[in-house]
């Protein structure tokens, strides 16, 4: 059966995606080399922010990512939390309009400038085999060559390949930025610790889920192993040890490491191939995939929508 848009790429932002085009009765299948555990999404620490990403439509995007993950927490099986927290900055900075400032006394040592707010926090393992799960459409596994030989198996192609985008488009401005997150048992935090700060290779989060505690991070570039870094793993602990100190003696239960898909700004747009042909692009959402991924597949469903609905359709 031919279908009406392949979206290539089984990451949050592939899955979310999909599932919008299928809400609209289209004949969606998505393709991807890696799916679901295997996907840099697996591996994020997943707590929605405002403007993680640059895009004039982030704010935007984030808003509505927002409101469905909010009323995603309703349902215990698709691994979301809303969450009380704080985010603080080591200099002072302006409080975000919406958010409540905290007493810098009751910040941790080092911190000057604090705030207050709730966030949805998102067990990635859990939330994509739940994705995956609300998708009617087919998932094949399979890598493609080239993004013009999903013309085969539809008019219109969907571009969520996050960092493959680098070979498959080819884009140069997408390069890889290596995270990676210690989870330890949770030793009693109920609330989440986010350390404001501009993009640098060292950062201090704490991120409750349950019975886990995710201790981060860090944002490297020049490297793309998967493999856990001790010497990192043991810096995360530390730096997380000063804001919790608890965290120092928790049990270990694992690690995570993840490439995050850097871009100067998030691409989403459209092109014509010809002859009824479209691809359109949805990738650079380097660490803000979970925070945007809502907003961008609406404006993906609307762009391809558009496109069926023009003149002789696609």
């Amino acid at each position: 059966m031919r279908f009406d848009v392949l979206v290539v790429g089984a990451g949050v932002v592939g899955l979310t995606t999909a599932i919008r085009l299928r809400e609209q009765g289209l004949r969606v299948r998505v393709r991807a080399e890696s799916v679901s555990a295997d996907t840099t999404s697996a591996a994020a620490g997943a707590i929605w922010d405002a403007e993680l990403a640059d895009h004039p439509d982030v704010r935007r995007w984030t808003a509505t990512t927002f409101d469905v993950l909010t009323g995603l927490a309703a349902d215990p099986a698709a691994g979301v939390r809303v969450t009380p927290g704080v985010e603080a900055s080591r200099t002072p900075v302006a409080i975000p309009e919406w958010a409540t400032a905290c007493d810098p006394d009751d910040l941790p040592a080092g911190f000057v400038t604090g705030w207050r707010y709730e966030s949805p926090i998102t067990d990635m393992p859990v939330y994509l085999s739940w994705l995956a799960k609300r998708f009617t459409g087919e998932v094949v596994p399979g890598r493609l060559d080239r993004l013009e030989d999903g013309f085969a198996e539809a008019p219109i192609v969907v571009n969520c390949t996050g960092l493959g985008s680098r070979e498959l488009v080819p884009d140069p401005e997408v390069t890889a930025c290596r995270g990676q997150l210690v989870v330890v048992r949770n030793p009693g935090l109920d609330h989440f610790f986010l350390e404001y700060t501009d993009f640098v290779e060292e950062m201090t989060y704490l991120i409750p889920q349950g019975d886990a505690l995710l201790l981060g991070g860090c944002a490297t570039f020049g490297s793309e192993s998967l493999a856990p870094d001790p010497v990192v793993a043991r810096r995360i602990v530390e730096r997380c040890a000063t804001v919790f100190p608890e965290v120092a003696d928790a049990p270990l239960l694992g690690h995570r490491v993840g490439l995050r898909p850097m871009r100067p700004t998030v691409r989403l747009e459209a092109e014509n191939r010809g002859g009824g042909r479209h691809l359109v692009h949805n990738y650079g959402h380097g660490g803000a995939g979970v925070s945007t991924s809502w907003g961008c597949a609406g404006d993906v469903a609307d762009i391809v929508r558009d496109l069926l609905s023009g003149p002789g359709g696609a």
